[in-house]
């Protein structure tokens, strides 16, 4: 009888302890959606969405425009920090300066849409994200090309992918990006980078990941498995998975 108590109890500790253990061991992303300038109107919709993935996928979300949160002490509960349309200027020095560390320690990032569009000062910034924004034409259909076919973000949509989007324009461009996406200037009116377009790369940098796609500007993009699945895989990437 004793026996039997005892080896329940064990059970029940042993139970316990590996799900506590997995519990901390869960991936957990902070998303960010600070506009200091410009609102895109879909963020409520890519909240909701990119929440839904994390549930489906077992990595936690945490949503806030708080930039109180940039400090050493919080920044380090998560795996990566996703930046949806943010814009204008979103930190101040010190939270500014606790990202970089964050980034430094083998954090990760993922820009969506907007990201790009903001701390114009921040030299920094604009080398996490790759390129900055500089402008766009009217929304309109364009003919987006995958460039690599093996990468987890980009393998699943078609060579070329016909689609709306609000499409960016770039400058300050880092050399050496690793570009999944490209859009086809011939198909549209007012792309300015000429025969090759980057739309979504990747990188490591200064020691942490960086992901970023420029599409995501509308409320129909966040219920397009398609481009949900491209999402999925660039917080992956930027989670270290």
């Amino acid at each position: 009888m004793r026996k039997s108590l005892f080896t329940l109890i064990i059970l029940l500790f042993t139970g316990s302890y590996f799900s506590l253990s997995a519990q901390s061991s869960k991936k957990k992303i902070l998303l960010f959606y600070k506009t200091a300038k410009y609102k895109h109107l879909s963020i409520p919709a890519g909240i909701k969405a990119i929440t839904k993935l994390g549930i489906e996928n077992k990595f936690q979300t945490d949503t806030s425009s708080d930039a109180s949160l940039f400090t050493d002490a919080n920044l380090i509960k998560y795996n990566a920090v996703v930046f949806l349309s943010t814009s204008g200027d979103m930190l101040n020095e010190e939270q500014q300066g606790a990202f970089e560390r964050y980034i430094r320690k083998g954090g990760g990032y993922m820009g969506i849409h907007g990201a790009s569009a903001g701390e114009y000062d921040w030299l920094w910034y604009g080398q996490l994200v790759g390129a900055v924004f500089d402008g766009h034409p009217v929304q309109q259909y364009a003919t987006f090309n995958v460039v690599d076919k093996k990468h987890r973000s980009t393998r699943h949509l078609p060579a070329e992918w016909n689609i709306k989007e609000e499409l960016y324009n770039f400058k300050n461009i880092s050399s050496d990006i690793k570009v999944v996406l490209t859009v086809n200037e011939a198909t549209y009116q007012g792309g300015t980078n000429g025969s090759f377009h980057p739309m979504a790369w990747y990188r490591n940098f200064d020691g942490g990941r960086s992901f970023y796609t420029a599409l995501g500007h509308a409320d129909d993009k966040f219920t397009n498995p398609l481009f949900l699945k491209h999402i999925l895989e660039g917080i992956r990437y930027a989670m270290g998975k």
